[in-house]
């Protein structure tokens, strides 16, 4: 291996394509994924896809399933590692710490769906598990939610606020093209 750092894909799955989910925020997020993917592919990094998986058949996530399948361009190819969890955080139920330390990983880049939920709760875990951890706010997207008052609040409001928390306390959130400028001195 060429280096000590890590690409993680969260859940970038057909079962994100279902209307049930409302509205979304950044459409560019999966051209987004697919460059940095495509740059980490070529610099030899660990690459990392995490599938939710769930054992209930009325989940868009079920195990036998449509919305189960990577999205079209995130098929993991051949020695890219494919871990199953059942919750938000890939770190809980899976083995992600242990390969990550098998590997002598150092350097996690975080990009997937949705920011608020698995994304959120990995990078939180990546970074007090003591990973240099980094976001890629465009790389990631949100669903419009509803509060516990009934109140819809926006994908974009989210997503933001989503980053604004993670960021210099869990991770260091960056765009794909800081992140592709930066590339080279990881």
């Amino acid at each position: 291996m060429a280096t000590k750092n890590a690409l993680i894909l969260i859940d970038v799955q057909n079962a994100f394509l279902d209307k049930k989910w409302g509205t979304r925020n950044n459409p560019k997020a999966e051209g987004n994924m697919k460059n940095i993917l495509t740059a980490c592919r070529k610099n030899e990094w660990l690459i990392i896809h995490i599938q939710h998986v769930s054992d209930s058949p009325d989940s868009l996530f079920f195990k036998d399933g449509k919305g189960v399948i990577f999205k079209e361009n995130f098929t993991p190819l051949h020695g890219e590692k494919i871990i199953r969890k059942k919750v938000n955080s890939a770190f809980i139920g899976t083995d992600l710490d242990e390969y990550l330390n098998l590997n002598e990983i150092e350097t996690v880049v975080i990009v997937g769906l949705t920011t608020p939920h698995c994304v959120s709760t990995t990078t939180r875990m990546s970074g007090n598990l003591g990973y240099r951890t980094f976001l890629i706010s465009d790389g990631t997207a949100s669903f419009e939610l509803v509060d516990y008052n009934g109140y819809k609040i926006d994908a974009e409001t989210i997503h933001h606020i989503t980053l604004t928390t993670l960021h210099e306390e869990f991770a260091t959130v960056i765009s794909t093209q800081d992140f592709l400028e930066i590339f080279d001195r990881l």
